[in-house]
């Protein structure tokens, strides 16, 4: 079935990167190859007068990790804008003299692989494209936050080397899918040169943005299972109320330790998301990486003495543990 790669998914809602890597890598001296003679460059975004236009802001011939159905579609991307990129698999070389972003299109669990591997002169070329769940606070353990490029996916691809679609909703028809970082200009050209949308996003914007994706896959999976394994559409259709109650909370709770504040209608957004995917499966995946976040929040917060900002969250994840649906101490 569909998947959101960025879950989200290409996710655009998936419940996990289809990409199957794992390292160690070692460092090459391979190039990354230039566009092809003669075929045609995608469209490039508009970029208002006086703006500074950087390489970024233009498509180029790019390194991918990651063969699944999330990598293989960037690299389509790219070979229909006249650019052949470097594919990365499994058990293979990053190149350490190529050019151009790095997009990382590999599971989260296998994302310190990648970074171990990948050549320091090169590390700030790393993008981290269309992984779900809570990766900051890795990225700043590595040293890449802030100095590296992140994407979040709102698009599905159903399987190897179909076109992606776009995970445009009724709320916001201009698209959600996002970039931020070095890369963020190339990465906005590729997708909008693919008939896709994508907003290149300051650090406060996107951060924002992706506490918003990494709210709606923690409740609407968490929900979903809890009420038997519904669809994500029936999570929207039949349990509204309990995804805005948790929603809500979240963002207290994230207001509180982040200090992000949201836009005005942020359920709203997450519900009409849904709608584009209500076909997706729900399931508790990735823990580490997803509702383990707000767990943590919980438990620090006790430690403190101070009270629970997601008692509905807790509640249900607590007894999703003890029906076996997910497993943590």
């Amino acid at each position: 079935s569909m998947r959101i790669l960025a879950g989200g998914l290409l996710l655009v809602a998936s419940l996990e990167v289809s990409a199957a890597f794992s390292m160690p890598l070692q460092g090459s001296s391979l190039l990354a190859r230039t566009a092809l003679p003669g075929a045609a460059r995608a469209s490039r975004p508009t970029v208002a007068l006086g703006a500074r236009m950087a390489a970024s802001d233009d498509d180029c011939a790019c390194t991918i990790i990651g063969a699944g159905r999330i990598g293989s579609a960037l690299a389509d991307m790219g070979k229909a804008a006249g650019f052949e990129d470097v594919v990365v698999r499994r058990g293979e070389p990053i190149p350490e003299d190529g050019t151009g972003p790095i997009y990382v299109t590999v599971r989260n669990d296998d994302l310190k692989g990648v970074i171990d591997a990948c050549p320091a002169s090169r590390r700030e070329d790393l993008t981290f494209y269309g992984q779900n769940g809570y990766i900051d606070g890795f990225l700043q353990q590595e040293g890449l936050k802030g100095a590296s490029s992140q994407v979040l996916v709102y698009m599905a691809v159903a399987k190897l080397g179909e076109k992606p679609t776009d995970g445009i909703t009724d709320l916001n028809p201009e698209g959600l899918t996002s970039a931020t970082g070095k890369w963020a200009g190339q990465v906005a050209a590729r997708l909008r040169g693919a008939g896709l949308t994508c907003q290149v996003r300051g650090e406060g914007p996107f951060r924002q943005a992706m506490f918003e994706k990494h709210m709606w896959i923690c409740a609407f999976m968490l929900l979903g299972v809890h009420h038997g394994g519904v669809t994500v559409g029936e999570v929207e259709s039949q349990h509204k109320e309990d995804l805005v109650s948790m929603v809500t909370e979240m963002q207290a709770a994230i207001e509180d330790k982040e200090g992000v504040s949201f836009e005005a209608k942020c359920p709203e957004r997450l519900l009409a998301y849904a709608r584009t995917v209500a076909h997706f499966p729900t399931a508790l995946k990735e823990f580490d990486w997803r509702n383990k976040y707000f767990l943590d929040l919980t438990r620090a917060r006790e430690a403190d003495g101070k009270p629970d900002l997601t008692p509905l969250h807790t509640k249900l994840l607590l007894k999703a543990r003890d029906d076996g649906h997910v497993k943590f101490d």
